[in-house]
């Protein structure tokens, strides 16, 4: 806490920082981090071979490979730049753990089993933990000192995600709340009935949970069962799609933060008019399938990420499979980070059929997202179509929305498509809480 204290200011004022002083940020922490890399880790050092970190730019690391999860999980004892660390101390403390709890006094660990499903393990030390944390909330709290109708209005956060103390943002949270500024988790995987009865004893003024998840609370509000008025909402952890965009504003009025982050340490940030990449604390290459540079505006297949403060965990252009589109605009807040479009999914997401037919989440979504009674569905590929499960707060024509499916897949080619939907009552969801909106067929991914 200290140390986030010490930092925060700085970390508040780079909001408003020039082009200039970004570059030569980055430049100075990428130069810090491929020392630390050549020093001490084994794997980075044969890998930056031929790279002098006292001359390097931006421009010299697009042409390294790739890192992969695979990478970081099969040579994460080579890959880290405290010898003292392994995987397998790492995953027992994991297990161990209670919460809060420093790995050697000095390190934090936690895990993300990611909407592909592999699992990665990432350690953050003392400074880095700080760092990450002041990426996280600076926007949140400059958006919150700079609305006079806040003035007065204590920020008490509710959480509703992963309980799991592994998951970044429980572990986090820990860590960081204060009684100046409260931050309360409760898990999603509770019945609704307690959820609810949870968040009206509290009545928190900044409302945070899976984006999957607010459209239900957003139900429960406007069946006049969830009493409570929060001035802002933030949706994390998952795409936030426009149905559930539209459903959370229609419940509370107020202003919806798309809280795009990762375990690996990357962090937007809401201005309260746009989404803003971290640009002072990473590289954020947009890349399409084959890894060539996609334009600003254009929607990319995965993205390679360096993160440029965490010393002890090297990842140098870092392969997420996430579907980002790097807006070619400026923000009227003023920032000079770079704005980015609600991420609306993950390559991993997209079905591949017998034949070589390739249908994108946008196909599913454009169906079921019309329908003001759906609140939640979950897409299962088969060899010929989709089983979907939706949950409904009002009549839904389940048959013209299966047909209407069926047409589109046909168009896209798949012959004599089948598609069924069924109205549940709840999805199920992962260990973490996530939910699994778009499930492939494994044989076809």
């Amino acid at each position: 806490m200290a140390q986030f204290e010490a930092i925060l200011p700085e970390y508040l004022d780079r909001i408003d920082w020039g082009q200039q002083e970004l570059v030569v940020e980055r430049r100075s922490r990428l130069r810090e981090l491929l020392r630390a890399a050549v020093q001490f880790s084994p794997w980075h050092r044969e890998r930056l071979s031929g790279i002098d970190p006292r001359e390097v730019t931006e421009a010299d690391i697009t042409g390294l490979p790739v890192m992969t999860k695979t990478d970081l999980m099969s040579r994460f004892d080579d890959i880290v730049t405290d010898s003292r660390l392994s995987r397998a101390l790492c995953e027992r403390h994991l297990d161990d753990a209670t919460p809060d709890e420093y790995l050697l006094d000095e390190y934090h660990v936690v895990a993300s089993g990611g909407s592909s499903g592999q699992r990665g393990v990432f350690v953050y030390g003392r400074e880095a933990w700080a760092i990450c944390w002041a990426s996280i909330v600076r926007f949140q709290i400059r958006d919150w000192a700079s609305d006079p109708a806040m003035a007065d209005i204590k920020r008490v956060t509710a959480v509703v995600a992963a309980s799991k103390r592994s998951h970044i943002s429980a572990a986090i949270g820990r860590t960081f709340s204060t009684p100046a500024s409260p931050r309360l988790s409760f898990p999603v995987t509770e019945p609704i009935e307690r959820i609810v009865e949870w968040l009206n004893e509290l009545q928190p003024t900044v409302l945070m949970g899976y984006s999957s998840f607010l459209p239900r609370l957003a139900l429960e509000a406007r069946s006049g069962r969830l009493r409570i008025s929060p001035r802002r909402i933030v949706a994390i952890s998952e795409p936030l799609l426009p149905e559930a965009r539209r459903a959370v504003e229609d419940a509370w009025q107020v202003p919806i933060a798309n809280g795009y982050g990762m375990s690996e340490g990357i962090f937007a940030g809401f201005c309260g008019r746009g989404v803003h990449l971290p640009d002072d604390l990473c590289l954020f290459e947009a890349v399409d399938r084959e890894g060539r540079p996609v334009p600003l505006g254009g929607e990319s297949q995965r993205v390679y990420v360096t993160n440029l403060y965490n010393t002890v965990l090297p990842l140098i252009r870092f392969e997420i499979t996430d579907e980002v589109t790097i807006l070619d605009e400026d923000c009227p807040c003023g920032s000079a980070f770079r704005l980015i479009a609600d991420p609306q999914g993950r390559l991993d997401d997209t079905f591949v059929y017998p034949g070589g037919a390739t249908v994108h989440p946008h196909l599913f979504r454009s169906v079921l997202g019309r329908e003001q009674g759906i609140v939640e569905y979950q897409v299962r590929q088969t060899e010929q179509g989709a089983t979907i499960r939706v949950v409904a707060d009002a009549p839904v024509d389940l048959g013209a929305v299966s047909a209407d499916i069926a047409q589109a897949l046909g168009v896209l080619g798949i012959g004599q498509p089948e598609v069924s939907v069924e109205a549940v009552a709840h999805l199920d969801r992962q260990a973490t809480g996530k939910l699994k909106r778009f499930t492939p067929l494994p044989a076809m991914k």
